[in-house]
């Protein structure tokens, strides 16, 4: 299925739809997700932030290295330049009126080829920056499995927003048919004058209200496959077809069994204690600024000169010079920026601390509303399945019994509309369930854990 999953990526990401094409992909919930996380514009751009962060940890590993630069240079004098020398003995020359000598010393072009190098031999923030960097990285990785998780948690309730629709549709078909046959008796009967024009007229307007329960309900199920699909990152154009039911996704023991689960460490407070490393690296380079850095430098040139363009690339004209040496560079005063620096860090460290023990409790409280709201949610869903299903039964014995002439058509009626609340009381029921089971998933920090990737 993976091999096929990659099939449609590629389909999709190299051959546009031609006009008017309708294409019908048929997909689990599995599905759906690997496709989601694949393709989900949030997901695609945490990989990419992670290889970022990958790339700033070479970057950082680069400043320790050797640095090595190469030059090359040639100059053209059109004019050059002069030197003024005092014109007095020994070497004035009375015959001149000026007491300055004007004197051009050098030649029309120069020329020169150069190496440089050099090499970080101590830096306190060098290493506490190559630290730093790697913990980045590490945090960009928590962030990608916070967005899978985010994408999880909305392509599912999207996924179950289709299936509930779905259902909607179902059921909103079955009680039109059901009227049309007692409009189709109801007509009947009136014709053969065993019922008033009234019970037609009932019948008629409770199954122009059931028509447009359809047409919301049609318009609310493409809405959803809409939305399912920009969660995926699925083009909008390809339609969707779910294969699976709501009782296949949420078997019982599966609900009653995370009902009971401890869950796992979330995802939220890994990114907090990295967070958390990140300002104390910082503290720590801003400590290690005060001390001193020390650098080699290394030089290797070769200069030339000549008053053509010929004669200065001539060998004898040509001469080499070298320098090796040391640079200590010591922070004297800074006008305190590195103190304030500092105080900010501590105080953020504060801050961090502080949303440390309030995310712990927050979790803690959000794992203890989901389960509550899931078990309220399943008690309500079984009330709501046990009084759509009496509703049933009432609507079935009503019907018996105006079909034998000792019920009303006002009773089948009253017994229809009863039938649809209790229908769309469960579908909400329903929904509302499926939601907490996400919602305590995500609590429990579970989401990803429950595929099988």
């Amino acid at each position: 299925m993976k091999n096929i999953l990659a099939g449609l990526i590629l389909f999709f990401g190299i051959m546009p739809l031609a006009q008017g094409q309708d294409e019908v992909l048929q997909l689990t919930l599995q599905e759906s997700l690997e496709y989601a996380l694949e393709n989900n514009v949030n997901a695609k751009n945490a990989r990419l932030e992670v290889l970022v962060a990958k790339a700033t940890v070479k970057e950082e590993t680069s400043k320790g290295l050797p640095q090595i630069n190469g030059s090359f240079n040639i100059n053209y004098n059109p004019e050059i330049p002069v030197v003024f020398l005092p014109n007095e003995p020994p070497f004035g020359n009375p015959d001149l009126p000026s007491d300055v000598i004007p004197a051009r010393f050098g030649v029309s072009y120069q020329s020169g080829l150069g190496v440089t190098v050099s090499q970080m031999i101590f830096d306190g923030s060098f290493f506490v920056g190559l630290r730093a960097a790697k913990t980045l990285k590490e945090l960009t990785e928590f962030d990608q499995i916070k967005a899978e998780n985010d994408v999880i948690e909305s392509v599912k309730k999207a996924y179950f927003g289709v299936l509930v629709n779905e259902r909607r549709i179902e059921l909103a078909e079955a009680n039109l048919s059901r009227l049309d046959s007692l409009l189709d008796e109801t007509i009947a009967l009136n014709e053969a004058g065993f019922s008033e024009k009234l019970d037609v007229t009932r019948i008629k307007v409770q199954r122009n209200n059931t028509s447009s329960q359809l047409g919301r309900a049609v318009t609310a199920y493409e809405i959803s496959k809409q939305l399912l699909k920009i969660q995926m990152g699925l083009p909008l154009e390809y339609d969707l077809e779910i294969t699976e039911s709501l009782l296949e996704l949420n078997p019982e023991e599966e609900l009653n069994e995370i009902l009971t689960m401890e869950g796992m460490r979330r995802v939220e407070l890994d990114q907090l204690q990295k967070n958390f490393e990140l300002v104390n690296l910082d503290l720590k380079n801003n400590h290690a600024q005060y001390m001193p850095a020390i650098t080699f430098n290394g030089n290797y040139q070769r200069s030339g000169a000549g008053n053509s363009f010929g004669s200065t690339f001539e060998s004898v004209n040509w001469f080499s010079s070298s320098l090796l040496g040391v640079t200590m560079s010591i922070p004297i005063f800074d006008g305190l920026a590195k103190s304030a620096r500092i105080q900010k860090n501590r105080v953020q460290l504060r801050q961090l601390e502080n949303q440390r023990f309030f995310l712990e409790d927050n979790i803690e409280s959000e794992i203890f509303q989901a389960r509550q709201n899931l078990t309220n949610d399943l008690n309500i869903l079984r009330v709501q399945l046990e009084n759509m299903q009496l509703a049933q039964e009432v609507y079935d014995i009503t019907k018996i019994k105006y079909n034998e002439g000792v019920g009303t058509n006002l009773e089948v009626v009253e017994a229809d509309a009863a039938l649809k609340e209790a229908e769309i009381n469960y579908l909400s029921a329903l929904y509302d369930g499926l939601i907490a089971k996400v919602d305590l998933e995500r609590a429990l920090g579970i989401l990803k854990t429950n595929l099988n990737f």
